[in-house]
């Protein structure tokens, strides 16, 4: 199987806050417009290593509405507190991930935790939208945790080196978590003096946001924290490999969706008009409440 072609490759420097608690680089949407590319995938917000200093007030992200895709928190460093107008709530801290379907409408905040802002420490996360497919806009909304312990693990040699199967799947291993189309979301960690290979589907989309260390990917590119690689969709593979550093990627697998989007902040629908009826939802109360 031939290596994959890389169609984009780029970096964000220039952070940006979102509410007080996340300082992010926005990767998607991104500076090349990639919707068709990266579908159905929409946005990527990475939140490099940072230190925050502590605090009696959690920093974070208060209520906002969510309709039509789901979010997809994995925290690095630090620790995150969550809840929603369902009544679901949660805190999940390194190595785990929270998966939320907003679906047909749904209140939510996110802050840092009370322990966390206190302490003061690194936040290191990301958190991606998953644009769900026409069928599935209207979604009950539901949370699902994924903890440390129930994410499953496929160690790729005898030094230490895994892919932690985050949703879809991964040689034959099922993911953590349930998904609404074709995807896979691998976190690949690479000890020094590694390589692995992983096939990607004819026609799905790939993208590879690297997190920590130092690599090369298809034989040649080198990679470090911060870059992210888009790949055509041609049927091929992706080649990784370290010499003397560690290397952690998060790669992003998926069908695309072939459907027609329609942004407005929050919102991710198909229609003009299903972003005005969830503007009227949301200010009807529909999506229900959350102090």
């Amino acid at each position: 199987m031939k290596n994959k072609s890389i169609t984009h490759f780029y970096r964000v420097d220039q952070p940006h806050m979102v509410g007080d608690g996340f300082r992010v680089k926005g990767y998607l949407p991104g500076p090349h417009n990639l919707q068709q590319e990266a579908s159905p995938f929409y946005l990527l917000d990475y939140n490099s290593a940072h230190y925050f200093q502590s605090t009696e007030s959690p920093r974070g992200v208060g209520v906002h509405p969510h309709k039509g895709f789901e979010t997809v928190t994995i925290v690095f460093e630090g620790e995150l507190a969550h809840a929603d107008s369902t009544g679901s709530s949660g805190t999940i801290g390194k190595d785990e991930v929270q998966w939320m379907t907003a679906g047909s409408g749904v209140l939510h905040k996110e802050f840092q935790t009370p322990e966390f802002s206190k302490e003061g420490g690194v936040q290191h996360m990301l958190q991606l939208w998953v644009n769900l497919p026409a069928k599935h806009k209207h979604h009950t909304p539901r949370y699902q945790t994924l903890t440390r312990e129930n994410i499953p693990v496929v160690q790729l040699d005898e030094k230490g080196s895994m892919v932690r199967v985050i949703g879809g799947e991964f040689m034959g291993i099922k993911g953590a978590a349930e998904t609404l189309s074709p995807l896979s979301l691998l976190d690949i960690q690479l000890v020094p003096g590694s390589a692995t290979v992983i096939p990607v589907p004819a026609g799905w989309n790939s993208l590879l946001l690297q997190v920590d260390g130092q690599a090369s990917i298809q034989d040649s590119r080198p990679m470090v924290e911060g870059d992210m690689a888009v790949m055509g969709n041609e049927e091929g593979q992706i080649h990784i490999a370290t010499s003397e550093n560690v290397a952690r990627f998060i790669l992003m697998m998926g069908q695309p969706l072939n459907e027609p989007i329609v942004a407005y902040g929050p919102f991710l629908m198909n229609t003009q008009q299903e972003i005005v009826d969830a503007i009227q939802e949301f200010q009807n109360g529909t999506f229900g409440y959350l102090e």
